[in-house]
């Protein structure tokens, strides 16, 4: 399966021991779960996946025993965006040594607040010596800038730049579908805009809500696929409250807690993000039945 064939891709939670260690056994039952339940391409090590509590040795083995266990299935992308370029570059050339690793994830970079000049250039050399197709990452809400849709088309000429996670207005996204290439993957990282994306034009969601909901999402996009828009406009509506309670404290705390109540373990989350208290598990638990 190729990037231009997933519709859901998951941004896959690192499973912890009660130690706070990366466990690989439940890794391995994790991704098995998820591919069982829609998931059509995974992204591993990103914000929900507690990349920036991750060590660059626990990345790379993380990404390895991913590889191995996906086992050629779906497609792998590996989160490798920093601040810095160089940094970034070096990293991804070692994550392109991994077999089974199809893209990189490189985010807008934050905090050092770049301009559209410098954006592009930062993109522009991680594609010409990442070793690895990029997908761009442009979410403000985290980095402060964000990436403007001129840019964005900019980049999406260079072959090396394969697509965009793109977390802003429909409106922008709608842009870049209309004018970038045919073969520029464009997903949306929100998932109460999965629906919406997808009517138009979009791949498809890179998404939280399918570690729970991966069967819903996938019959929502059956049945607009199908022409049943009425009852696809359902679903989402009846899955945007849930999505916004996996959301209702610092992620991926809720996820993780909604998984480990699923029996499916995960661990807790690395500080500085807490885990969810009794009272915040119970209320979850309630939202999401």
């Amino acid at each position: 399966m190729k990037f231009t064939d997933a519709t859901i891709m998951t941004a896959m939670v690192t499973p912890f021991d009660d130690q706070g260690q990366v466990d690989y056994d439940r890794l391995a039952c994790l991704i098995d779960y998820l591919i069982a339940h829609h998931t059509e391409g995974l992204l591993v090590g990103g914000t929900t996946g507690e990349g920036p509590t991750l060590t660059d040795d626990e990345k790379l083995t993380l990404f390895q025993e991913t590889a191995k266990f996906v086992d050629g299935r779906v497609p792998i992308m590996a989160n490798t965006g920093t601040n810095n370029t160089a940094g970034t570059i070096a990293f991804t050339r070692r994550v392109s040594q991994i077999v089974g690793i199809d893209a990189a994830l490189v985010v807008v970079p934050p905090y050092n607040k770049p301009d559209q000049a410098g954006m592009l250039a930062h993109f522009t050399a991680i594609a010409e010596k990442g070793g690895l197709p990029i997908m761009i990452y442009n979410i403000p809400g985290r980095v402060v800038v964000k990436m403007n849709v001129d840019t964005v088309l900019t980049l999406a000429k260079n072959p090396n730049i394969i697509g965009i996670k793109q977390c802003t207005s429909l409106e922008e996204l709608a842009a870049i579908i209309e004018q970038a290439p045919a073969d520029f993957n464009v997903y949306t990282g929100e998932d109460t805009q999965a629906l919406t994306a997808k009517v138009l034009g979009a791949n498809g969601v890179i998404s939280v809500a399918s570690h729970i909901f991966g069967d819903e999402l996938a019959e929502m996009y059956a049945k607009l696929a199908h022409g049943d828009w009425q009852m696809a406009g359902q679903l989402q509506r009846q899955l945007m409250p849930k999505m916004a309670a996996l959301f209702s404290s610092p992620s991926p705390a809720p996820v993780k807690a909604a998984l480990n109540q699923r029996k499916i373990l995960v661990g807790q989350p690395r500080l500085p993000i807490l885990p969810l208290t009794a009272d915040q598990q119970a209320q979850l638990a309630a939202q999401l039945a």
